[in-house]
């Protein structure tokens, strides 16, 4: 990873919505960022031998699926289209409270159990030109359906529809709980990615500052810090609210995902582990570009000083022989001047043996 690249914005075309104030609870307003032109809506109606994947372009093409026996993943990407997400809710029967939340992008990660629905939201993280990007993303699970939503078309479940073309397996068999937990561990696997980028650019500082110290290492070393400050905040609450759900006795939440979802909960807290660690680090990387500064500073006054304190007794004797005295018999002499030149020379070698005996120099 480049340290020294210039970096650019990513450019997102984007409207930003503010909510009212004083407006109703379960008001739907987007808040947040415009990252995709269309809301697409993808249908994974699964079981133990049975696949059906749907990209479906209206909200009555959701309505056999509502009832049937199988769970069913509904994959939403785009939030800016509230009357197609309106529909699509209210014909799921989604708590108002929820909608409001998934339109509102800049949730603190969270889980709350509604009785018939339990509500995520995760923050997805990824780190593209040395910077830090997140995109909320929203799961709500019952006992039949499991909905994720997210900001853009991003391809973040990758590994969880591959593992759902296997037949027989605990994907296939398991029900909406255990795909909340799978996609829910795919997000965080993501986060063990991002971290390890950061890991190579606080690496490489440190290579930096061991060679050279100059504004842009400290520029590095700031931008390090905002990203982990960044990162925690995004991270910290999610291990609060999984360790809520499984402290809870939900009956939408098997005993047994709660076995994976403590998994889950362990990942997180070593992300956060690291996470502190490398504050840690990046505030002794601050530390060791002042003490590099400041000795470099140091080197730079030594050498003044023993410059200026070489000159001192040259001015002396300079000073002396500049005097306009009439009376100076010195000034008569012949060789008063190679004599004077001479003085000059022995005391100046003479001081820079001293400071290298004294080891100044």
């Amino acid at each position: 990873m480049s340290l020294r690249k210039k970096i650019i914005p990513k450019k997102i075309q984007s409207v930003i919505f503010n909510k009212k104030v004083g407006s109703a609870p379960g008001t739907l307003t987007h808040i947040g960022a415009k990252k995709t032109e269309k809301v697409t809506i993808e249908i994974h109606d699964y079981g133990t031998d049975h696949l059906e994947e749907k990209l479906i372009d209206s909200v009555e093409e959701c309505r056999p699926y509502v009832d049937t026996s199988n769970p069913t993943w509904v994959q939403v990407k785009g939030l800016h289209d509230i009357e197609k997400l309106k529909d699509l809710w209210d014909e799921f029967n989604f708590h108002p409270l929820i909608q409001e939340d998934i339109l509102n992008t800049n949730q603190r990660p969270k889980i709350e159990d509604y009785q018939e629905q339990i509500f995520v939201v995760l923050k997805m993280i990824y780190i593209e030109d040395d910077q830090l990007f997140q995109e909320q993303v929203s799961l709500v699970f019952s006992d039949k359906f499991i909905f994720s939503f997210q900001e853009s078309e991003r391809k973040l479940f990758i590994p969880v529809r591959e593992r759902l073309k296997v037949e027989n397996t605990r994907m296939r068999k398991g029900g909406p709980d255990y795909m909340a937990y799978a996609l829910m561990d795919v997000i965080i696997d993501y986060y063990f990615n991002a971290l390890d980028e950061i890991n190579s650019k606080i690496e490489g500082i440190e290579e930096i500052l061991w060679s050279n110290s100059d504004t842009d290492t400290l520029a590095d070393i700031h931008q390090s810090r905002r990203m982990l400050i960044q990162f925690r905040k995004s991270v910290w609450p999610i291990r609060d609210s999984i360790n809520s759900l499984l402290r809870d006795q939900s009956p939408l939440v098997a005993e047994e995902t709660k076995l994976f979802i403590r998994d889950v909960y362990d990942h997180v807290t070593q992300i956060i582990d690291n996470l502190d660690n490398n504050r840690e680090i990046v505030s002794g990387l601050h530390d060791m570009y002042m003490t590099n500064i400041s000795n470099k500073m140091n080197e730079v006054m030594k050498v003044l000083t023993i410059i200026a304190t070489i000159f001192i007794p040259l001015t002396f004797i300079a000073g002396i022989y500049g005097m306009n005295f009439s009376y100076m018999p010195e000034l008569s002499w012949k060789w008063s001047y190679p004599i004077v030149w001479g003085l000059m020379i022995i005391v100046t070698i003479g001081m820079i043996f001293y400071f290298r005996k004294k080891k100044w120099l």
